[in-house]
């Protein structure tokens, strides 16, 4: 959903309905479903109600992760192994490719690829939500820490 609108949907595309089309015989239907994901996404993101473009892409995301999951467990070993390879790869490609991808966040929300910095200072509070995977990593010797 990520790829969707944005230079990495061409390629993405593409590499989907070969993936979910196995050898041509349903290709057609899954590129004609891929358009109308799409064409969902644009519509929400034009909408004014708050929150509609991510129900849409919720719904959309656990569609599309259905049917990526009966490809896998429908498939014999070695051509799962393969297609989870050319999942990875297609994952990275929508990563370095799609803008903005990543993060996202509703109205009044606050999203972040990276890393993020939050400080109170004289008496004041500061407070976050994390949704996702967190990574501590220990600071690296060298240059002063604050």
């Amino acid at each position: 959903m990520t790829a969707a609108g944005t230079d990495a949907w061409i390629g993405t595309r593409t590499t989907v309905a070969r993936l979910l089309g196995r050898d041509g015989q349903r290709e057609e239907a899954v590129l004609q479903r891929l358009d109308q994901t799409a064409a969902d996404l644009a519509r929400a993101s034009e909408e004014e109600a708050q929150g509609a473009l991510e129900r849409v892409r919720v719904a959309q995301s656990l569609s599309w992760e259905t049917r990526f999951t009966d490809l896998l467990q429908d498939l014999p070993e070695p051509e799962r192994d393969e297609a989870v390879r050319a999942l990875h790869s297609l994952v990275e490609h929508v990563r370095q490719h799609a803008r903005g991808s990543g993060a996202s966040a509703g109205t009044g929300g606050f999203a972040a690829t990276g890393d993020v910095i939050m400080k109170a200072a004289q008496g004041s509070v500061v407070a976050g939500v994390v949704n996702g995977d967190v990574r501590l990593d220990p600071p690296r010797p060298g240059a002063a820490q604050d």
